[in-house]
């Protein structure tokens, strides 16, 4: 069983030319470490307690609403537990207690306790402050992180696989499939994606998945010219006669023999590809044609930022999450490149 999941020669000199680039491999772990934890947003920031003891019973809110009456309350409503009454229902009357996350607030919840008017500066129960709604910047700064990461990586990866296999068939088999897929791509690329996003949201209410299927339709010609150009080089070296001598089929030669050659010039634009898809949405949803309103976005923090100068700590967050964000995957994706790199 150990020997199934070893890596190959290759692979392992790989993984220690990744490790070398020592900027990179920090930077994968930093990213990690933050990507998980907004994975885990719920968790970490939320309005709701992670546990509640109640009489001697456990109740887990976080991952399960609870009505008022199970705590004693008189009305069959979800209960709000940052209310004085459930309070008092939880902690004196039920003899329990309540463990809250790190951040007692969602990136949805209006904190009406502010002694300021809100967008209030940051304090010991808003950490970065809040927005001109009186939500907490941190909050909504940890679920937006999770929301772009999630999107520019999914962009990511289905527009690459649709690239990759468009431009190895133009590049393989040339003539007029590949003629015809070059004027298509010329016709396609000219379209003004940003005025038919605009028409499109008069129509239909912005979603995560609208937003996605939507940019997925014109961020696959991203790979499609580096690809076509290396199987254009490729078919004609000799050992890929040499397979279609032995009897080897189209498919086993371009994605066995000739897509591994291609993988160091489609790694390169990996990073270029990703960084786009998160600022693709965030500028989307700085414009207000992204997520739905009050949706958690990084866009929408650097509109507010905008709006509200009296409150430099919107942008200044907005910025240094952002730039954090995407000089990490470019480190990364630096590392990845230089490991596929055959002159290393």
């Amino acid at each position: 069983m150990a020997s199934r999941f070893s890596l190959s020669p290759l692979n392992r000199r790989r993984f220690g030319l990744f490790k070398a680039n020592r900027r990179g491999w920090w930077s994968l772990h930093i990213f990690m470490v933050l990507f998980v934890l907004s994975l885990g947003a719920e968790f970490v920031a939320n309005d709701k307690p992670l546990l509640v003891s109640y009489q001697g019973d456990l109740y887990v809110p976080v991952l399960k609403r609870y009505a008022e009456t199970e705590f004693g309350g008189e009305f069959p409503i979800t209960a709000d537990y940052r209310s004085p009454y459930i309070r008092s229902l939880i902690e004196e009357e039920g003899d329990g207690w309540m463990l809250w996350p790190p951040i007692p607030f969602s990136y949805d919840t209006i904190n009406y306790d502010l002694q300021v008017p809100a967008p209030a500066p940051p304090s010991a129960d808003n950490w970065l402050g809040t927005d001109d709604q009186a939500r907490d910047v941190a909050a909504r700064v940890i679920y937006g992180f999770r929301i772009s990461v999630l999107f520019a990586l999914t962009l990511t990866i289905l527009s690459s696989i649709i690239g990759v296999v468009i431009g190895a068939i133009q590049g393989f088999y040339g003539g007029r499939i590949d003629l015809f897929g070059q004027r298509f791509i010329e016709v396609w690329s000219g379209l003004p994606v940003l005025y038919l996003l605009i028409i499109l949201a008069s129509f239909v209410q912005p979603n995560f998945w609208w937003l996605l299927g939507i940019m997925l339709l014109f961020s696959w010609m991203a790979l499609v010219d580096v690809v076509r150009a290396e199987f254009l080089r490729g078919r004609n070296l000799e050992y890929v006669r040499a397979a279609r001598a032995l009897g080897a089929n189209n498919r086993v030669i371009m994605f066995r023999h000739i897509l591994p050659n291609a993988m160091v010039a489609t790694l390169t634009f990996f990073p270029f590809i990703l960084t786009g898809g998160v600022i693709t949405l965030t500028s989307l949803d700085f414009l207000g044609f992204g997520l739905p309103a009050g949706s958690p976005s990084l866009g929408e923090l650097i509109a507010q930022g905008k709006a509200n100068l009296q409150a430099p700590w919107l942008g200044i967050t907005a910025f240094v999450v952002l730039s954090v964000m995407l000089s990490l995957l470019v480190f990364i994706g630096e590392a990845l490149r230089d490991a596929f790199d055959p002159r290393k």
